[in-house]
């Protein structure tokens, strides 16, 4: 019996032992401490470039002048020189109208002298030059006189109209010229022209009117992309937006550089303008050979052990 107690007595001495063991051997692999952890990165440059933070707004094409043809007397449209699309020029026949009374009276003259020829033909005339937009009778038609045959809009007049926020209004000083895209991806340069004096009570938007400096014809309610500068910074200090880091409010920027190959500090900045993926940095100064964290700089502390990945 006592042999037996003493070999039981062994055996939990062996166990204890060897879980003292393994307890050292825990000890001894802990984890490394965070001064000690090396984290891959890779790093930018700052650049210097002209950056600008804009507002897009829609424009829509118009021809803000229409000019309309109208019959000059009463009586049957002899001819008609005229279609939906045509450019016309100021002055070009477009309609004949030959009356009843004209028709009798060159049946007389005719008849007196053979070689007077009277047609008795009123034509009339564009007042204006332009495209065709509208046409209300053809050859054959009656009409009275003064009716409306054909509509003109006065390619002089064409223009985009953009009707602007109210409150984007101080903005307009650095908007004299714009460009405007149209949805074939075609970019019109104009400049805007003017403003109406009158505010849309609704949607508090102001009317203007942007002309553009184009050959091509470009269609009637056609609605372009205008992007407004609101502001403006030439050769500023630009680094990718993944660069720049910031607390859950957004009220505190900092950037991860380097020091030397090894060792990144936080380095708290002061951001401006972000347009897209690029951000300008307003302080502190930096040079174009700084060497910013671009990747794997998010969760570092104020000073952090990291290595280069090429």
């Amino acid at each position: 019996m006592n042999k037996y107690v003493s070999l039981v007595t062994i055996f939990l001495l062996a166990c204890i032992m060897q879980s003292c063991k393994n307890a050292t051997a825990d000890d001894s692999g802990e984890e490394s401490s965070p001064e000690d952890i090396v984290t891959p990165v890779t790093i930018t440059h700052p650049m210097h470039e002209n950056i600008s933070e804009t507002v897009e707004v829609n424009a829509v094409s118009s021809f803000l002048l229409k000019t309309y043809v109208k019959a000059n007397a009463v009586g049957y449209l002899q001819s008609a020189n005229a279609h939906i699309g045509q450019y016309v020029s100021k002055g070009q026949t477009l309609f004949t109208i030959k009356t009843k009374e004209a028709e009798a009276l060159g049946n007389t003259i005719n008849s007196i002298d053979t070689s007077l020829h009277f047609e008795g033909i009123v034509r009339v005339k564009a007042p204006g030059s332009g495209y065709i937009t509208q046409l209300t009778y053809t050859a054959g038609n009656y009409v009275q006189d003064g009716e409306q045959l054909a509509e003109i809009s006065d390619n002089n007049s064409f223009a985009f109209l953009l009707d602007l926020p109210y409150e984007l209004k101080p903005y307009l000083s650095l908007n004299h010229a714009v460009q405007l895209r149209l949805p074939d991806s075609t970019v019109l340069q104009g400049y805007i022209q003017s403003a109406l004096p009158t505010v849309d009570s609704i949607a508090q938007t102001q009317r203007l009117v942007v002309k553009v400096n184009t050959a091509k014809l470009v269609p009637e309610n056609l609605v372009a992309k205008v992007n407004l500068v609101k502001a403006a910074k030439p050769f500023a200090t630009i680094l990718p937006k993944e660069a720049v880091l910031s607390n859950e409010e957004q009220t505190e920027f900092w950037i991860m550089q380097l020091m030397n190959d090894s060792i990144a500090i936080k380095l708290p900045v002061q951001k401006g303008i972000e347009k897209n993926d690029k951000v300008e940095i307003i302080s502190p100064p930096l040079n174009d050979s700084a060497r910013i964290l671009l990747t794997g700089n998010y969760g570092l502390g104020d000073t952090a052990k990291v290595k280069m990945m090429r």
